[in-house]
């Protein structure tokens, strides 16, 4: 029965430490609110991510990237944030764009080439991200 007596007895010992360090309340400052809020559009739109489809556009790019690998289209939503980020890369292309394409729209089940990236990159150029 000592040791959970000690114990106790050293907890609020140590509480006490710690209050004894404060100066009072008045030193206390509330930390700021932040006063801007961040407007996601505006700061997709400035890095090249279009919004997501909706209706007929939706089914328009569904159908053509289905097109390239039917296989891309079974996680509708996966397949549309895949396309909005590349329409970011295809903004500023380099020389791995359509090796970016087949990463983004491929997994280790189920790998794209570059031949397939180069057709989404078409598709894309068509439906969800034209120039």
């Amino acid at each position: 029965m000592r040791r959970p007596a000690a114990l106790l007895a050293t907890t609020a010992a140590a509480l006490l430490a710690l209050t004894a360090c404060s100066t009072g309340e008045a030193d206390v400052k509330p930390l700021p609110v932040p006063t801007k809020t961040v407007d996601h559009a505006a700061a997709e739109k400035a890095a090249g991510i279009p919004p997501e489809p909706t209706g007929d556009a939706r089914d328009a790019y569904l159908d053509a990237i289905a097109a390239v690998d039917p296989q891309i289209i079974v996680d509708e939503q996966k397949a549309i944030d895949a396309g909005r980020n590349q329409c970011s890369s295809l903004a500023k292309p380099n020389g791995k764009i359509d090796w970016l394409a087949a990463q983004r729209f491929g997994n280790d089940a189920h790998p794209l080439t570059d031949a397939q990236g180069k057709a989404l990159n078409a598709a894309l150029r068509k439906t969800l991200c034209p120039k």
